[in-house]
């Protein structure tokens, strides 16, 4: 079946970035497993719980979701991206999570089923609504009265060092301009006050909002976080422009700087995040 996408400009930049997301599945879950644990842990999906998975991605977090609600729950993850929607259910036959299924949709309109769900997630994938009040209010329009509502979203700029690093290594003496927290993209859950807000106006009540410091995991090493690194959307936006040499030059300070950020001992390079942790209740 085929569902409505409103979300024109956000789909077409994932459809850009789906095949790298694709490749890299086990990757991009490695590197936020801190945040994901604590995402899970606030939504405390209990055995015959329903749960919906908005923004999935390849749907890691669905099927995790899946396993704790057990033979007797679902999960539905909900992707803007076709090709990763593709990879979460290979990847979900291949575990054999027979209770995780996936769709293809746009949550600010998407047709779910009206009043079942016990659980809403999102792991960073609600920072993307072109209107997040409309989109809360259909997620919200989902679950049954008194189902739970947990999402990350990342903090502003500022507080990411692993994003400033890759952003100040590939600036090439150009000043880049900053995002505004509140617009869809990678902030758009940053303003924690204007999120809140959101939430309200779409219905929410007991709305909490808790830090999440954790690092991100960018690679087994400075070699292996740059060949990682150096291929992500933001990376090659960020190259997108300058000339053969300047080029090489950024990426030789990307490269330096992953290689600074590598702790040893196997533990990886890892550089600081914040993100937060909203959780709601649908009254």
């Amino acid at each position: 079946m085929t569902h409505p996408l409103v979300n024109a400009e956000q789909a077409a930049a994932w459809a850009g970035e789906a095949d790298h997301w694709a490749r890299h599945d086990d990757r991009y879950n490695a590197s936020v497993r801190p945040q994901t644990q604590r995402l899970l842990g606030a939504a405390a999906i209990a055995v015959g719980d329903r749960v919906v998975d908005i923004g999935c991605g390849c749907g890691d977090t669905t099927r995790r979701a899946a396993r704790l609600a057990g033979p007797g729950g679902t999960a539905l993850g909900v992707d803007l991206s076709a090709r990763m929607i593709e990879r979460a259910r290979q990847r979900s036959a291949e575990e054999g999570a027979a209770n995780a299924r996936f769709e293809q949709g746009d949550a600010q309109v998407h047709p779910f089923e009206a009043g079942r769900a016990d659980v809403a997630i999102s792991r960073f994938g609600a920072m993307f609504f072109a209107e997040p009040v409309a989109a809360f209010t259909n997620v919200a329009g989902a679950m049954r009265p008194g189902g739970r509502l947990a999402i990350l979203g990342w903090q502003e700029l500022a507080r990411n060092p692993w994003i400033v690093t890759l952003r100040d290594s590939l600036a090439a003496g150009r000043v880049l301009a900053s995002p505004s927290p509140g617009q869809p993209g990678m902030f758009g859950l940053a303003d924690a006050a204007r999120a809140r807000a959101v939430l309200v106006a779409a219905g929410f009540v007991g709305i909490e909002v808790e830090a999440v410091m954790e690092p991100v995991l960018l690679g087994a090493d400075g070699d292996d976080a740059f060949g990682f690194v150096s291929g992500l959307g933001h990376a090659r936006g960020l190259l997108h422009g300058l000339d053969p040499r300047q080029a090489a030059d950024a990426l030789a300070r990307l490269r330096a700087a992953l290689h600074a950020a590598d702790l040893g001992a196997g533990a990886g390079v890892l550089l600081g995040s914040a993100a937060w942790l909203f959780t709601a209740t649908r009254p």
